[in-house]
């Protein structure tokens, strides 16, 4: 995994110059955190506002591509997912050096992550909005998307066994090892977002108002997507029963996606360990790398009680 020898290391003066030169924007410009890529929010003089995304280098023409095609499906059927902007020449995707650049449309809203504790409502809201998202992608596929990915919950019995070793606590890593997940071949697979953490949800009092950053979307389990969510929810020691019961209600879960829901939200987690161990000794300066690792080491443990 060379990844993160490849993040663009693009400043904000360089992320100004690119909005006007590729789509015509005279801007200010911020930028947000990201694990591989580079995000930069940027502001109009008329106060709209964009998302400037900058790909890592060694990111595929036909991935993005594939991004940018869910995207457009799910504009026709949700609300809450943000649109692809094209730049002066009419392209959805456009280059620079080494680096494909996009831009989408910016989502008012706060992180969930900053929502703490979460209302009843809003969790079963997450739930809604996750299984209307489902729903909506259970007709789309994209050839792309059908990849060998390291934060595919399929792949993590082998990222468990690549990486528990860089784990240093004991403790932590034998619990890690014991995330190691029964072989499943009879689930539902669709294509899903891949990353509903509690960053890439945005939320307004009750109501979750955004999904963002598509760049994990994968062919795999139907069910991960759930599971995915339902690991950052318990990591605020909210109540995941209340997503499961908002999920429901747009799309129903099969008994065996019942049966092994909570395996893979403890399989997620551990990978999400195991992947921190491994990059933090590549890139040791990037906080996002830890940004949820303290809150996982005391979670995990509260998931095998």
């Amino acid at each position: 995994m060379t990844w993160l020898s490849h993040t663009p290391g693009f400043d904000v003066e360089s992320a100004i110059r690119l909005a006007e030169k590729l789509f015509g924007l005279r801007v200010a410009a911020q930028i947000l955190p990201s694990e591989r890529d580079q995000n930069f929010v940027l502001t109009c003089e008329t106060g709209e506002k964009f998302v400037l995304k900058i790909a890592n280098a060694l990111e595929s023409l036909p991935l993005l591509e594939a991004q940018n095609a869910a995207l457009d499906h799910l504009q026709k059927r949700v609300s809450f997912c943000p649109r692809v902007v094209a730049n002066v020449n009419g392209e959805t995707i456009g280059r620079e050096g080494d680096n494909y650049v996009r831009l989408i449309t910016y989502l008012p809203g706060t992180p969930l992550a900053h929502a703490t504790p979460c209302s009843p409502a809003l969790l079963r809201d997450l739930g809604r909005k996750l299984g209307r998202l489902d729903r909506a992608l259970a007709d789309f596929d994209h050839r792309a998307l059908h990849r060998d990915f390291h934060w595919d919950l399929a792949n993590g019995n082998r990222v468990i066994d690549e990486h528990a070793g860089l784990i240093e606590s004991t403790t932590l890593r034998e619990l890690v090892v014991k995330c190691r997940l029964e072989l499943h071949t009879n689930l539902r697979r669709s294509v899903i977002h891949g990353d509903a953490n509690d960053y890439n949800v945005l939320v307004e009092g009750d109501r979750v108002v955004g999904v963002i950053d598509f760049g994990d979307m994968v062919y795999s389990w139907t069910v991960g997507n759930l599971a995915i969510a339902l690991a950052y929810v318990a990591l605020g020691k909210d109540d995941p029963a209340h997503v499961i019961d908002g999920y429901t209600q747009e799309f129903p879960l099969l008994d065996e996606e019942h049966e092994v829901l909570w395996k893979l939200v403890r399989l997620r987690l551990a990978m999400s360990v195991c992947l921190a161990a491994y990059q933090l000794r590549q890139r040791p300066e990037n906080t996002y790398l830890q940004i949820s690792q303290r809150a996982i080491e005391t979670t995990l443990p509260r998931l095998f009680e």
